[in-house]
């Protein structure tokens, strides 16, 4: 569930933080107050486009965070498994810091990327706004609804079709290749024989260019190399100032004294071992030296064997490796060519027989979705007669394509009649918003039942409603908040007396500059909020009264 919302200089609001209930978190306040901000506050620090003019004017960032906490063990795992941070305790914090110049996500304080942000809140929250009610008028959403509805019973059989579908997609673009003219097959044949005969003439190895590479730096440099090490050579080894000279002269002196004194011969042995080690530097150094003489006609075939790998390197590849891949590769492809009529009849066949898998896989699917329909018709009809349509007919056509794809050989459309009568339409002639949000409950309820889903936001889950429906859609959310966290804005006083918690959205002017607030009513703020929503210019004591009633009927619908 979201435990709680931190906003920080965010568009109108100032700092602000609110705590959230298990139920039915109700917000509220006068139009214009800012209840969207709240709403896109938390869609923020899901993933959603920011822009830098949502900063608070005068602030340098925004910020918001979100804490949730997952009780579920085996969600947990799943999220750890996406190497997601969570606390021992199952609680996720998550945080978005919003710079003009750039944006920072965080998750229980380690960074994290927009892909991770968007993951993760598959997890845990369900935000449903007005722009899902018109999704609901597109067809090819229809499929995706009866797909999230069948679950499990659909996962396994919809993962096999999506891998075995790319193998055939692959195999149909390769067939397709040798589906052109002899003269075009020449060509290509013509080119590939090229281009792997100067590879092979090459004679490559890999890791060579590397190796070379080092071995021309160094014969390139060799010059500076020799004078640096020539003047070691002197500065340890010749000459009455070097260093060979000068240890040897106190190794001389310590050994006159060392019959005196234990320390004396202990300083005298370690200045030893390291006239020893002199003496090895400098004989290394002197064939070091002798090593390094130029050879001018190897340093001339080194730079023409590097200009013939950079050569075939910028035509065929980043490395030798990858170019004696590409080799590898044309070799496959030579072949294909040569035995072009050959192996077209071999892809034709392996292209026929994957053809007949994925039919019956396609099958599969449409028989578990035909399946699927029928137990998500009969709950859509249970659900939208809950929700005040009266004699509703609901109807769930799953109809077979020519066409193959990724999920299926499916076109699905939601067919419905609301009124007595009337024939069956698609849900894309529905045209009331009112319809179309009590719809999108109904689907949204059905669906709860079947997901893990905590947290589900409803935004304008009231529009176009009034009365006895109003009642209906909140008697709905009263009970699918007893197995869901739900946080719902709404301008309706039948659906904000169901509240468990309910909290008022409020701008005032704060030193000259607009603030909007959140927060948490008691019982007695609750009332006088609920008097204001019924529509009162005066909060009196009958208006308060009416509002008590009707919290107390809200109450008793729950029970």
């Amino acid at each position: 569930m979201l435990v709680s919302l931190h906003v920080k200089n965010l568009a109108l609001i100032s700092e602000t933080e609110v705590t959230f209930g298990e139920g039915l978190n109700i917000l509220s306040g006068e139009t214009g107050a800012g209840k969207s901000i709240i709403i896109g506050s938390i869609n923020l620090a899901l993933g959603a486009r920011a822009d830098k003019d949502l900063i608070r004017t005068g602030a340098d960032y925004a910020l918001v965070e979100l804490v949730f906490q997952v009780t579920d063990d085996a969600m947990r795992e799943e999220i750890k498994a996406l190497e997601i941070p969570v606390e021992e305790d199952g609680i996720i914090i998550i945080q978005r810091k919003i710079q003009p110049s750039r944006n920072l996500f965080k998750i229980c304080g380690e960074t994290a990327t927009t892909k991770q942000i968007k993951a993760l809140s598959e997890f845990l929250i369900d935000i449903h706004g007005q722009h899902e009610h018109q999704s609901l008028l597109y067809k090819k959403n229809h499929l995706e609804i009866l797909d999230s509805f069948a679950g499990e019973a659909l996962a396994g059989i919809k993962s096999e079709l999506k891998e075995k579908y790319q193998l055939y997609a692959a195999a149909k673009k390769e067939l397709a290749s040798f589906c052109v003219d002899d003269g075009t097959k020449a060509k290509e044949l013509s080119l590939a024989e090229f281009e792997f005969q100067e590879i092979e003439e090459a004679n490559l190895s890999a890791g060579e260019d590397e190796e070379l590479e080092r071995d021309y730096r160094r014969m390139a440099n060799s010059r500076q190399i020799v004078e640096a090490a020539d003047k070691a050579y002197q500065l340890t080894a010749n000459g009455d100032q070097s260093a060979a000279e000068a240890v040897g002269y106190a190794l001389r002196e310590l050994r006159s004294v060392e019959g005196y004194d234990d320390r004396a011969r202990e300083l005298a042995d370690e200045l030893e071992n390291i006239d020893a080690l002199l003496n090895d530097f400098n004989r290394e150094v002197s064939e070091y030296m002798s090593d390094m003489e130029f050879d001018g006609e190897q340093f001339h075939q080194m730079e023409e064997r590097l200009n013939l790998l950079n050569h075939l390197k910028l035509k065929y590849g980043a490395s030798i490796q990858a170019v004696l891949q590409y080799q590898a590769a044309l070799g496959d492809k030579i072949e294909k060519l040569r035995n072009a009529d050959e192996y077209k009849a071999q892809l034709e066949a392996k292209l026929s027989d994957m053809q007949t898998k994925l039919k019956n896989l396609c099958q599969k699917a449409s028989k578990v979705r035909s399946k699927e329909a029928a137990k998500l018709q009969k709950d859509m009809i249970a659900a939208l007669t809950d929700l005040n349509f009266l004699d509703v007919k609901f109807e769930i056509q799953v109809r077979k394509k020519e066409e193959i794809t990724a999920i299926g050989s499916d076109d699905v459309e939601f067919m419905i009649s609301t009124n007595p009568g009337e024939p069956l339409k698609s849900l894309g002639n529905v045209a009331s918003g009112g319809e179309l949000s009590r719809i999108m409950l109904a689907i949204k309820t059905v669906l709860a039942s079947r997901d893990r889903i905590p947290t589900m936001i409803f935004d304008e889950i009231d529009t176009g409603i009034s009365g006895k429906t109003a009642w209906k859609v909140s008697e709905k959310l009263g009970r699918l908040s007893q197995s869901h966290q739900i946080i719902c804005i709404t301008h309706l006083p039948q659906i904000a007396a169901m509240a468990d918690d309910h909290y008022k959205i409020a701008k005032q002017a704060v030193k000259n500059k607009t603030v909007t607030d959140i927060v948490h009513m008691e019982e007695t703020e609750a009332v006088d909020e609920l008097a204001r929503m019924l529509g009162s210019d005066e909060i009196t004591d009958t208006v308060r009264e009416n509002a008590r009633e009707l919290i107390a009927t809200a109450r008793k619908k729950k029970l």
